[in-house]
């Protein structure tokens, strides 16, 4: 059994951006206190955290002083140091442990990890440098997608080769880092599936996502997925199975591609609540942040049901004004912004959340509002 965290404790939360905030304002719903280590002062969760402490993830003094104020610790993004964080649990309560980030921070270790569950991957090979990836490409062929093992998101430290022309394309990719090289997967969609376990083993799915990525940072997710029955409840299995062989308590994003036939490949784990998942807030019974805070807390997890079809739009820091301006022709938005200070070009500021009874009217009235029409010209 599990220990149950009770509300007036406090939780630590490594991170200070978007996605601890959200775990912050759900969690303090239920009175709990939040602690949070990030390296900057005005951070999206710090904005709502008790106890603030600024230091690095890395920083020992600092993680002790975590440790000392909190009843249990998470986390909300996954390339923290692992050594830091396996310290951390020998001397506080962390229930998810450090093993699940050292496997999902490297792609060599997380692709072997869904392949020991038993779960489709697309053909991949590893190389350590050029020379090797010159040797093996042939095993996966092309196209193919040649990627970093530690340290990508929204689309960095990926090259696309279409032929062998291309190779050389990636020889700067194995300068810095160990590599993999995927066979492109002929896929229709891409889908995620956040599932999020408890310590007794409890485990729920929330409704699958289907994801439209533009410049490749997410751009819509729109729920329930446009796919078969058969492979939504495929898609929730595979996911159930990585959770269940990780051993995951709390929160794990899966996500994956759909092929013509309805079958499904694997592409890639995030050990946190997800973009992907932001319009449980609004749209179900429970959110992906809520049932985070239950799980790691060692409370029972509630199924997750869904209110209505709805879509998720992320906001980008070119769209935060053009948004703010159209505030009042939307009654039917619910507007969610981050508290981050500079709105950056593609740096997520926000995101807005519509439930509708019609996904292709709601699809065209994102589009015609002109708000999000400046990252499609990029």
């Amino acid at each position: 059994m599990m220990k149950m965290i009770y509300p007036g404790q406090t939780i630590g939360i490594i991170g200070g951006g978007q996605l601890g905030r959200m775990m912050a304002v759900a969690a303090k719903e239920a009175g709990f206190k939040i602690a949070v280590l990030e390296p900057t002062m005005d951070s999206p969760c710090g904005q709502v955290a008790d106890i603030r402490i600024v230091a690095p993830y890395d920083d020992e003094a600092a993680l002790e002083e975590l440790a000392e104020v909190s009843d249990v610790i998470t986390y909300e993004f996954e390339n923290i140091d692992y050594e830091g964080l396996k310290r951390l649990t020998e001397i506080a309560y962390v229930p998810q442990g450090a093993e699940l980030v050292r496997i999902t921070q490297n792609r060599v270790t997380e692709k072997a990890a869904i392949v020991e569950a038993g779960c489709p991957v697309a053909p991949y090979i590893v190389a350590h440098t050029y020379e090797e990836l010159a040797e093996k490409i042939e095993e996966v062929g092309f196209p193919c997608i040649v990627k970093t093992a530690r340290g990508g998101y929204d689309g960095k430290g990926q090259q696309l080769l279409k032929s062998k022309e291309d190779l050389s394309m990636a020889k700067e990719l194995l300068e810095h880092s160990v590599c993999i090289a995927e066979g492109f997967v002929p896929f229709t969609k891409e889908i995620s599936v956040i599932v999020q376990r408890n310590g007794n083993g409890d485990t729920c799915c929330l409704p699958v996502g289907e994801n439209i990525h533009v410049n490749h940072i997410l751009h819509e997710t729109i729920v329930p997925a446009r796919i078969e029955g058969k492979t939504a409840a495929l898609a929730e299995k595979e996911a159930a199975k990585i959770a269940d062989y990780l051993n995951l308590v709390g929160t794990l994003a899966v996500e994956m591609f759909v092929l013509e036939d309805g079958e499904i490949v694997i592409n890639e784990l995030a050990p946190r609540p997800h973009n992907s998942g932001h319009y449980s807030i609004e749209a179900c019974n429970i959110s992906q942040f809520t049932q985070h805070i239950r799980a790691v807390c060692g409370w029972p997890l509630r199924k997750p049901k869904l209110w209505a079809s709805t879509i998720m739009v992320n906001v980008l820091g070119q769209h935060v004004m053009p948004l703010t301006n159209s505030i009042s022709k939307y009654p039917d938005w619910s507007i969610h912004l981050y508290g981050k200070a500079e709105a950056k070009v593609n740096r997520k500021m926000g995101h807005v959340t519509i439930m509708t009874e019609d996904v292709n009217t709601t699809l065209q009235q994102i589009e015609d509002s002109g708000i999000w029409s400046e990252q499609k010209e990029k």
